[in-house]
């Protein structure tokens, strides 16, 4: 018979989003689980490069909730050291075009008035800072908060910190509720965990926990691809990435979109990045996706042409139809909390995440409004449309995923 488990708090996933979540609520005084079904990091966050970013993010609430992060970022690089292999390295971003230019510095201007640091960069000061980047370019702006964690890493090393007791190949497949509603732990195929609170930190799995516990988050997966080169001498001090890169995350098509991110690492490995498309959870290599990378990584560094891509790699960043993540209490299920939809800015956002979820476990006072990220948002009439029949079920890989017993990651 298996051993009945209980606690304050168990958080479904054992990502980033997870692993911060466990830690600013242990720290809050609450005893967690941590619960999934693979391995810590497993899913989005082990397939992720790492990026904390406020360049890509316009004004508004998910750009509060990254400055929030960055300044927690820096708190845990200094309590944890190089085991996370935190790197503040800045981001460029550059413009190829003067139209292309003119529209960046608009948008560098509104970040810079809600408290972000972008610094205009002259088309002559572009190879001071990046000696290898392609001549001609019309000139960029530096964003020296932006940084790099390695995702596996610094999640496993979140977890630890927090204390949690960490149940890793527990599969979910029921969400426990009182007669009168109420949340009370998960149920697992290794036994029930008794709690009075539930975090939904499953990522692109968010809406299978979700449809769990009798509610609706339509989350959907957006696969991307990483290029990563044979190991180099540092030639990208960066990271460096196209400023239309900024509209292919905004983007709502469900087609391919690519726009080249390039970075270095201190392992030597280049990352090269980003395509979003949504094929449900397919993971088949795409080769227009990969030459794309490749194509776009080239025009912005010729030198790549005659490096070696070592490997490729895609994982699937967990979307919602607004591109806000789903943060806090569900007020159609009780004692469910959720941490998800970050799409891919969940490594960067993780830690603001996890003190907002603890403040919310807690009945803390946050200096960040949580309502534009309430999870019941999607209940409203501009959201019944948003096309999850019929595009998260197009593909049989992604039926099987919801047919298989309910399991959450």
């Amino acid at each position: 018979m298996a051993k009945r488990l209980t606690c304050d708090v168990v958080v479904v996933g054992a990502g980033m989003v997870g692993a911060a979540c466990a830690l600013y609520a242990a720290r809050a005084g609450l005893d967690v689980r941590v619960v999934d079904r693979g391995a810590v990091a497993g899913g989005t966050t082990g397939a992720g490069e790492g990026n904390l970013l406020v360049s890509d993010k316009e004004p508004g609430p998910e750009l509060e909730l990254a400055l929030l992060s960055a300044g927690l970022w820096t708190e845990l690089a200094e309590e944890l050291g190089r085991a996370i292999e935190y790197e503040p390295k800045g981001g460029l971003v550059v413009a190829s075009t003067p139209d292309a230019l003119s529209a960046l510095a608009a948008f560098a201007a509104g970040q810079r008035a809600a408290g972000v640091t972008a610094e205009p960069v002259a088309p002559d000061e572009l190879l001071t800072l990046e000696p290898h980047l392609a001549p001609g370019l019309a000139g960029g702006v530096l964003y020296p908060q932006d940084a790099q964690v390695m995702p596996a890493l610094a999640a496993a090393h979140l977890l630890r910190a927090s204390g949690a007791a960490v149940h890793t190949g527990h599969t979910v497949t029921g969400v426990l509720r009182a007669a009168d509603g109420p949340v009370r732990g998960v149920r697992t195929d290794r036994g029930d965990i008794h709690a009075s609170a539930v975090v939904n930190a499953a990522g692109t799995w968010g809406a299978d926990l979700a449809s769990l516990a009798g509610v609706r988050l339509p989350v959907l997966p957006r696969r991307g691809f990483v290029l990563v080169t044979e190991p180099l001498p540092r030639t990208v001090r960066h990271k460096v990435y196209a400023a239309d890169y900024v509209a292919d995350v905004a983007s709502d098509s469900a087609a391919l979109r690519a726009s080249p991110v390039v970075e270095g690492t201190a392992a030597g490995p280049v990352l090269i990045g980003a395509t979003r498309e949504r094929v449900g959870f397919d993971r088949s290599l795409s080769l227009p996706a990969v030459r794309a990378l490749a194509a776009g990584a080239i025009g912005l560094f010729p030198f790549l042409a005659r490096v070696h891509a070592q490997r490729t790699y895609a994982g699937f960043r967990p979307y919602l139809p607004d591109h806000l993540p789903a943060i806090g209490p569900d007020p159609r299920a009780p004692g469910l909390f959720h941490a998800c939809g970050h799409e891919g800015a969940g490594i960067g956002l993780a830690p603001g995440t996890g003190q907002l979820i603890a403040h919310a476990l807690t009945g803390g006072v946050t200096g960040q409004d949580i309502a534009p990220f309430r999870p019941e948002r999607f209940e409203d009439a501009r959201f019944e449309d948003d096309g999850y029949e019929d595009d998260a079920f197009k593909d049989d890989a992604f039926k099987d995923e919801f047919d298989d017993g309910g399991e959450a990651r």
